[in-house]
């Protein structure tokens, strides 16, 4: 990525759920190199202390903290997300990332309800409980920036992939909704929708669907964190303060609104 053409985040406090790893891990690198302090969250325990140790090497004062966080869990939620503002201080900026997949490769029929209960829990519940446990924090920012990480298969209707499909929908209008309500308060609330992204959460999906993405792209390649990376850390910044409700599909052009 060209540093050069990344938004400032100098001084900005920013909290990512599901940091420890892929899109996640790209984001919390970024932002740090932007010049913010961030605060990860994750079931990945061993991976996010790495992930925040990597980040601090070398520096007098740490800029990242790993902090446990299972998003289906409410209690959970509320006790990282008020120990991740108590460690940076307050919060400038939210990523909801944290999402799981469970469904992919069923058709529709085969989705049980436990599996089905379980992605609500984590991809759609997850995270308006930490929006709104991060609130107060967000709103007493004065740049408050919520960033919902969605998926374009909401946009196409992705096949055999129904519970993860119908929780980013879901992601798509919560992201509008809370936008008006927080919108008096300061606060920005955007979506980005990556297309299917070569990370470790992707790799059980078969070649044939990598294949119809690449090929489907106005941009005919393979999609790498890097490409979402930068359009996240505009929503996180000042210069995005009058761009809210919006839903940003990041695909190379797979999916066009």
């Amino acid at each position: 990525m060209n540093q050069t053409s990344v938004p400032s985040l100098e001084g900005h406090r920013i909290l990512i759920t599901g940091g420890a790893r892929g899109l996640g891990e790209a984001f919390a690198r970024a932002c740090v190199a932007a010049g913010a302090r961030v605060a990860l969250t994750d079931v990945l325990h061993e991976r996010g202390e790495a992930l925040a140790a990597a980040l601090n090497e070398g520096l007098a004062q740490p800029v990242a903290h790993y902090l446990p966080m299972d998003v289906s869990d409410p209690q959970a939620i509320e006790q990282a997300t008020a120990a991740a503002a108590d460690r940076l201080g307050g919060l400038d900026g939210l990523v909801n990332n944290a999402a799981i997949t469970n469904s992919g490769g069923k058709d529709m029929a085969d989705i049980t309800v436990d599996t089905w209960d379980r992605v609500m829990a984590v991809n759609v519940r997850g995270p308006w409980l930490v929006t709104v446990a991060a609130q107060r924090w967000l709103q007493d920012s004065g740049r408050g920036r919520v960033v919902n990480i969605a998926s374009d298969t909401a946009l196409w209707g992705a096949p055999r992939l129904m519970a993860y499909v119908a929780s980013k929908g879901a992601v798509m209008s919560m992201t509008r909704s809370m936008a008006r309500e927080l919108g008096a308060h300061g606060v920005t609330v955007n979506a980005v929708a990556p297309g299917l992204t070569l990370v470790e959460a992707t790799e059980y999906v078969p070649e044939a669907r990598h294949r119809l993405y690449s090929e489907g792209r106005a941009i005919s390649r393979a999609q790498v964190p890097d490409d979402v990376v930068a359009t996240v850390l505009f929503l996180l910044s000042e210069g995005s303060g009058y761009v809210t409700g919006q839903v940003l599909p990041v695909n190379g052009g797979f999916v066009m609104n």
